[in-house]
């Protein structure tokens, strides 16, 4: 039974092959618009067609999309000679159309299709028969040939050349990790800080409110249930369930951007009076007047982007900055706190990738992934709608791609912020460990040359590729190998070190204005770990602008010169890097 599937799988593969994008250009008869690019699919069986649009003439297009043109009946009275025609699909083969048209002296047909594109097979002998190109065309896109240029329409049919590489993948390429590193460093500076924070003992509502989550493996199970469950209902109520995943990310994205730009707007020296006291859900808290001008243009830019989803020219670019702001947010926010916990979670979703890419394919009546079917929308959908959990960027080479079948390079979220996961808890522990950022580093590396061999793949394949299948290995390979190096595997796998709960201050507060002279001999002769845990809390609140945000990655640390009667501990600096 695995054998004829696969069998099947092999004849599908080659009957695709079998059959190609190309262009129509479509040009006004009366030469006074410019002419417009439409996908076509036909089949190279029949006739090939030239790949540069300077070496084909432009030929009338006979409009007989009204006829099937199945029998010499329907057959006008006047011939085709040196035009395309255009049928309707019809009961008929195609080899009964296509060779009706060229005894007529047709140079071309074009069928239109109001159903999905197919590719117009025949049989060996047909094939040497007919010399004239036959193309399929939908019914969508004549419709807007004949709004646009009316039904006196001049036609080249062509195929271009497909580029080896897109140059848009170098923009996705930056995007996705620039985004890992940002969000990686943000995270293991977010961190620290927050522990120098803890000394103030503010367990108000605004304090916590910003709280890291730690990753359980019990959270890890439910997450990935819950991603096959999501994704299968997606695939079988795709119209339905769509919209509800647009309205999640617009407020996901919304909640990003206002966190990521929130430690700017706070250094502004403007706008810094704040709401009067009232009972208020959220300001009663008294937000500052500039904060809520913040909130109202991140509201105001995914409201925007929500009503102009689908425009190709330039909704993609806020598509992309709201995706950046929500992984940034996402990376700051969940906090894995070992590596066990890591590797756990970049090798169950490397598995439900795989499976859902791959696997799929011969579980499903069409043959397609679930995966890629649901990130590039169906094709039988009737909203046209687009999953917006995606990094996307136009083609920016001519090619019938760009047009047909993939006209924009996509890169999942889950894409950036699995392995980002890695690359934070890295920074964490370089930060604990006062390395120089060398599993920071490492890892980082790690998931752009894994992210280059994803794009060498989909060169090679061309077709969707799970890009965990890449970055999973290069990512945990790399983290392992510089702790194995480093002889640090033991605390690197345990977090051995990472305080939940209790503050990690380098600041030791003491009774007088001096120390006693044999501090330094006593807190020497403590390990690093113990001192830090037995060091009372100071009082005292650093002396932070009021308005500072300890989550900013650029957010200044403590000044002890600015604690009352605090001392620098000798030994321990968690702020800084060896």
């Amino acid at each position: 039974m695995a054998a004829a599937r696969l069998a099947v799988a092999l004849l599908l593969l080659a009957a695709q092959v079998a059959c190609e994008f190309g262009v129509l250009r479509a040009v006004s008869q009366t030469g006074g618009t410019r002419g417009r690019d439409y996908c076509i699919l036909y089949n190279p069986q029949w006739a090939h067609l030239p790949q540069d649009l300077n070496k084909v003439a432009l030929l009338k297009l006979r409009d007989l999309s009204s006829t099937q043109l199945c029998s010499p009946l329907d057959l006008p009275a006047e011939d085709f000679t040196n035009q395309v025609v255009l049928v309707a699909r019809g009961n008929c083969t195609f080899y009964e159309k296509v060779r009706l048209a060229q005894g007529n002296g047709a140079r071309g047909l074009v069928i239109v299709s109001i159903e999905k594109l197919v590719p117009p097979g025949g049989n060996k002998t047909q094939y040497e028969e007919i010399s004239i190109p036959v193309a399929l065309l939908s019914h969508r896109d004549l419709q807007d040939i004949f709004r646009r240029f009316g039904h006196a329409v001049m036609v080249s049919l062509y195929a271009p050349s497909e580029p080896v590489m897109d140059y848009n993948m170098v923009i996705i390429f930056l995007m996705a990790v620039g985004t890992v590193a940002l969000g990686g460093y943000w995270a293991g500076i977010r961190d620290v800080k927050k522990r120098y924070m803890k000394h103030k003992r503010d367990d108000g509502p605004e304090k916590q409110e910003d709280e890291a989550v730690d990753v359980t493996p019990v959270m890890i199970c439910v997450f990935v249930v819950m991603c096959c469950f999501m994704l299968v209902l997606l695939y079988y109520f795709y119209d339905r369930l769509v919209y509800v995943i647009i309205g999640i990310f617009c407020l996901a994205s919304s909640t990003g951007l206002y966190s990521c730009l929130a430690p700017c707007v706070r250094r502004l020296p403007f706008c810094t009076c704040r709401v009067p006291d009232n009972n208020l859900p959220y300001f009663h808290k008294r937000p500052q007047a500039r904060m809520l001008l913040l909130a109202l243009f991140c509201v105001t830019v995914t409201v925007v982007w929500g009503i102009f989803r689908n425009e190709d020219q330039w909704a993609w670019v806020l598509q992309d900055a709201l995706g950046i702001a929500f992984c940034l947010y996402m990376l700051k926010t969940i906090r894995l706190p070992t590596f066990k916990a890591c590797t756990l979670l970049l090798l169950v979703l490397f598995i439900y990738d795989v499976f859902f890419v791959f696997i799929t394919p011969f579980l499903t009546k069409s043959g397609n992934s679930i995966m890629v079917e649901v990130a590039t929308g169906p094709t039988n959908s009737s909203t046209q709608e687009k999953l917006p959990m995606v990094l996307k960027v136009p083609r920016l080479n001519t090619s019938s791609l760009s047009l047909c079948d993939r006209p924009f390079s996509l890169l999942g979220f889950g894409d950036i912020l699995v392995p980002g996961l890695l690359v934070a808890y890295c920074h964490r522990f370089d930060v604990q460990v006062q390395s120089p950022r060398i599993y920071f580093v490492a890892c980082t590396i790690a998931y752009g040359l894994g992210l280059l061999v994803t794009f060498v793949a989909l060169v090679f394949m061309q077709s969707g590729q799970p890009a965990l299948l890449y970055l999973v290995p290069c990512t945990l390979m790399t983290s392992c190998t510089v702790a194995l190096w480093r002889r640090e595997m033991g605390a690197f796998w345990t977090g051995t070190g990472f305080v939940k709960d209790g503050p990690q201050s380098p600041w030791a507060p003491t009774k007088g204005p001096a120390p006693p002279r044999n501090a330094d001999d006593a807190l020497s002769q403590q390990p690093p770990s113990e001192e830090l845990a037995k060091s009372p809390l100071p009082t005292e609140e650093a002396a932070l602008p009021e308005d500072a945000d300890p989550d900013s990655p650029g957010a200044s640390t403590p000044n002890p010169t600015n604690v009352g009667q605090v001392q620098p501990s000798p030994v321990v600096q968690p702020g800084t890097s060896a």
